[in-house]
């Protein structure tokens, strides 16, 4: 049971909209490329490590209800774990905490040059809700850090600190860390947001895997031929 709902008990027994009711959409467009590229990053690196896994769901600019007389609050990315990752075949509409019952362990914003309140307001409430992690990449830092993890200790959020400025943060409740590089992305180089092991081990994208496969491959077929022997007659 969320802690949300423990607060709110009567939330369970109410007769509550459904998610197929609520609107799934806010119709607000994010502000920038990065903001729709990074969470699915992330997402496409889940899918992979965490493919055989049920119990976990990844949302990207999806609403997340917490109350039927409010609107919902729209992240640039959640994470919840202990949920179904796939409820039909409609999948995920949005994510209405009296239906899933289980509050997500981690919002990401990733912060625009339309400052959106990400260091006060989005702050505190994803505190009051009762958020473990809170991740905020802002790339337009220079003199601040340009990214921070925040786990809530109490009722207010307290920084982590890795002990370098580029190690990523363990995250034991998730089972992953967090932290950012310089990488290339659908063929864009810049710095990203990575899950890591917990020996801070990057974990790999999807084409950076199909790449080192096609690496490998290639090695192989050129050894193959190296010895009068065609690969494609194999």
């Amino acid at each position: 049971m969320s802690p949300y709902l423990l607060k709110k008990p009567n939330l369970i027994h109410k007769n509550l909209p459904s998610s197929e009711e609520l609107p799934d959409s806010d119709e607000t467009p994010v502000d920038y490329q990065l903001q729709d590229l990074l969470p699915h990053l992330l997402l496409s690196v889940l899918a992979t490590i965490w493919a055989e896994r049920m119990d976990w769901y990844f949302g990207v600019d999806m609403g997340i209800y917490y109350d039927p007389d409010q609107p919902a609050i729209v992240p640039d990315a959640f994470l919840a774990l202990g949920v179904e990752r796939i409820i039909n075949d409609g999948l995920r509409l949005s994510y209405v905490l009296w239906e899933e019952e289980q509050l997500p362990i981690l919002t990401l914003e990733v912060v625009s040059r339309k400052y959106r309140n990400e260091y006060s307001d989005k702050k505190d409430f994803y505190a009051d809700l009762g958020i473990l992690y809170y991740v905020i990449y802002n790339p337009y830092r220079r003199r601040l850090p340009s990214f921070e993890v925040y786990k809530l200790v109490g009722n207010h959020y307290e920084k982590l600190q890795g002990k370098s400025k580029q190690e990523p943060i363990w995250l034991p409740e998730i089972g992953l860390a967090i932290g950012v590089e310089h990488g290339t992305y659908q063929g864009i180089s810049r710095e990203w947001v990575y899950w890591y092991n917990e020996s801070g081990d990057r974990y790999l994208t999807p084409e950076e895997t199909n790449l080192q496969l096609k690496q490998k491959n290639q090695k192989y077929e050129d050894m193959l031929r190296s010895l009068g022997v065609d690969p494609d007659a194999i």
